[in-house]
């Protein structure tokens, strides 16, 4: 294929122009501030509630970010008839159950990823979501990012060719606290479902579901893991080499590589920079428009949420929950070949 002269522009949809919902936060946690943060500053969402297992947690929260309603339970919060959608910001171990309640209470549930802690419990999330006719997405962030439609256009344009490799990888250094998120197995920790997962979800936006899947990998003291890497192979041979470790910051990089070109993620690939496009002869073409800067794009995914639910969608195109049930069952089978297994399952 003959190299571009430019490249692509996003299709994504103006955070300003979505349809304004009424948002229940569920936890009061640094994401949940994060989220809540983006969609002040770049929407017309609407955050009328929070619940927290602590008033006083909730009513500070509330206090902080201007929302009216403050809830001393989950439960309060997804009773509220004013609020259409909740958000859930819990430990990964708690996903399963609160988005099954904020369900159960008939509302539309944004999850934060990792979705749940294993496929048996996004599963049975999915299938509550279809049978309430309310809709259901992962807060996969990075895929509702103009820097992500880019590179979604030139793998539908056939830009790269055949493809060959995808790499990414997602490291951080997590001081080691046993009673902590990051190493706590109670609260479904260890790198994969927190760091892991955007390499994972990056693999599986790129080449599908793996058809061969081999991983090594480390555990903590704890029991969770520690550092894990490995190769997912797809059906069509094209091979996505992942790392993700919570012992070290990385580079945290990505890049997709074809017959005819590459493309180039620089750090941190799952959120927003550039797009560098580099053809097999070395021409070379960047992509650098982010207005809005750093964690603030999570607007992005919340406005994805107003617009599917304004037109009647129960999932969103951009992440279909039959993609996100790919993915857990994905690292399902990565946590097995490394031997995690949280309490309970």
């Amino acid at each position: 294929m003959t190299f571009p002269t430019s490249l692509p522009v996003p299709r994504t949809l103006d955070p300003k122009d979505a349809p304004s919902l009424r948002w229940g936060i569920l936890a009061t946690g640094w994401i949940a501030e994060r989220f809540v943060d983006s969609l002040r500053k770049h929407t017309s969402q609407q955050v009328v509630a929070v619940g927290s297992r602590s008033k006083d947690k909730a009513a500070t929260f509330a206090s902080q970010w201007g929302i009216a309603a403050a809830y001393g339970s989950y439960e309060e919060l997804v009773a509220d008839p004013d609020v259409d959608v909740v958000y859930v910001a819990t430990p990964h171990s708690e996903h399963h159950a609160n988005a099954l309640l904020a369900i159960a209470a008939g509302k539309h549930v944004l999850v934060e990823k990792a979705f749940t802690r294993n496929a048996a419990e996004a599963r049975e999330v999915i299938d509550a979501a279809r049978a309430a006719g309310v809709f259901l997405q992962e807060a996969m962030w990075t895929r509702y990012l103009p820097r992500i439609d880019v590179v979604r256009q030139l793998l539908e344009d056939g830009v790269l060719g055949d493809l060959a490799s995808v790499v990414a990888d997602h490291g951080q250094y997590m001081p080691h606290n046993p009673e902590g998120r990051m190493y706590n197995p109670a609260l479904a920790g260890g790198a994969l479902l927190d760091l892991g997962v955007y390499p994972v979800s990056f693999s599986s936006f790129v080449l599908g579901k793996p058809s061969a899947i081999t991983v090594v990998g480390t555990l903590t003291d704890t029991g969770v893991d520690g550092h894990i890497a490995g190769v997912l192979q797809a059906p069509s041979g094209a091979q996505a080499l992942i790392d993700t470790t919570l012992l070290a910051k990385t580079p945290t990089i990505a890049s997709i590589s074809g017959s005819d070109a590459r493309i180039e993620l620089s750090g941190d690939f799952y959120n927003q920079g550039p797009v560098v496009l580099i053809s097999r002869d070395g021409d070379r073409l960047t992509w650098d428009v982010n207005p809005i800067p750093g964690h603030e794009g999570l607007c992005y995914q919340g406005v994805d949420v107003a617009r599917r639910i304004s037109e009647g969608a129960l999932e969103s195109a951009l992440l279909p929950l039959s993609e996100t049930l790919s993915i857990m069952e994905t690292m399902d089978e990565i946590r097995r070949q490394v031997g995690v297994v949280y309490p309970g399952e």
